[in-house]
């Protein structure tokens, strides 16, 4: 009888065990019954900038389309490059996402020995949108337009700091310094957020920022918007001039948004992280919101980025050769 019920125990757990096991998704590799968990995205911005602004904002509307939570975890330094590198590194199943923007291919103009590859790396998910820079100057400058900053900045050499995050604001910093002709500090910063925060503050004299990061500061008159690098105006900032009216023609600059996910993830995975991207793009209220910040809907493919991101690498190598940037 013993042995006999013994017997029956174990028939009756091996049973339970096959069926928890049936519940859960086939390990098969092919991404088939994705997403079976929360998905992580890796910020490699501080909190409060345009980068952390949409991953959450996308984030949001996916975890509602997904039925699987979408956790933001901001992951700063080293000119993104920490966080960067994490994804890089990470288990090809699309359960660890990136989010890049320009500075994903900026970095490799200035950054000698970058801990990954930018190509071979990373597969690509889908973009979301792109928005031109706004230049901004604090209550320390005392000035009222971009020529006056200029003239400034030239009459005073060294004079002018410059708040800057790294990676994007970094480049685009160094961009308008080189040509709007003059020499002067820029300031590294964790983040968008903080670098703003020394402007207000009078720490610094400007800051090159993206709309989504100042537009606020912006509208509460903290900080002045004196031009968009852009050859039109911004549809959330219709009374600041372009670089064009304001009389700098050769600073255009634009950040534009992406998810990425390390190589060898399964197509599977990746294309319908695409479909339901591009759902929520779609949305009117989508188009809606990203207007506020001066950004634009951007939908492309996975393989339309892949042919974006090495033609966006060799743009802004070129850039940073023409400004005099230096490896580091």
């Amino acid at each position: 009888m013993k042995s006999s019920f013994a017997i029956m125990v174990v028939t009756a757990l091996a049973f339970a065990a096959c069926a928890h096991g049936a519940q859960r998704p086939a390990p098969d590799g092919t991404g088939q019954n994705f997403p079976a968990r929360p998905i992580r995205v890796i910020v490699p911005q501080a909190p409060g900038g345009s980068n952390d602004i949409m991953a959450r904002y996308i984030g949001g509307h996916l975890t509602e389309r997904l039925g699987r939570q979408v956790v933001v975890d901001n992951r700063p330094g080293a000119e993104g490059m920490i966080g960067t590198e994490m994804v890089a590194r990470a288990t090809p199943d699309g359960y660890t996402l990136l989010m890049a923007s320009t500075a994903f291919t900026m970095n490799p103009a200035v950054v000698k020995n970058l801990p990954y590859d930018p190509v071979r790396d990373f597969d690509w998910v889908a973009t979301f949108g792109k928005a031109p820079v706004v230049i901004t100057v604090g209550p320390a400058a005392q000035v009222n337009s971009l020529q006056d900053l200029i003239a400034l900045a030239r009459s005073k050499p060294n004079y002018i700091t410059m708040a800057s995050a790294g990676g994007f604001m970094h480049f685009v910093s160094a961009m308008f310094r080189s040509h709007a002709g003059f020499k002067g500090e820029i300031a590294l910063y964790k983040g968008g957020a903080p670098a703003l925060i020394d402007v207000m503050s009078g720490q610094a004299h400007m800051a090159v920022a993206t709309i989504p990061t100042s537009n606020a500061h912006i509208r509460s008159g903290r900080i002045k918007a004196l031009a968009v690098g852009a050859t039109k105006r911004a549809s959330s900032l219709p009374d600041v001039p372009t670089s064009v009216e304001a009389g700098l023609p050769s600073y255009q600059a634009e950040i534009w948004w992406a998810w990425a996910t390390t190589a060898g993830t399964p197509n599977a995975v990746i294309n319908k992280m695409n479909t339901e991207i591009a759902a929520i793009l779609r949305q009117p209220e989508t188009a809606k919101r990203f207007a506020v910040d001066s950004a634009e809907v951007d939908i492309r493919t996975p393989a339309e980025i892949r042919k974006m991101i090495p033609a966006d690498l060799a743009k802004w190598a070129k850039v940073a050769r023409d400004a005099g940037m230096l490896k580091h």
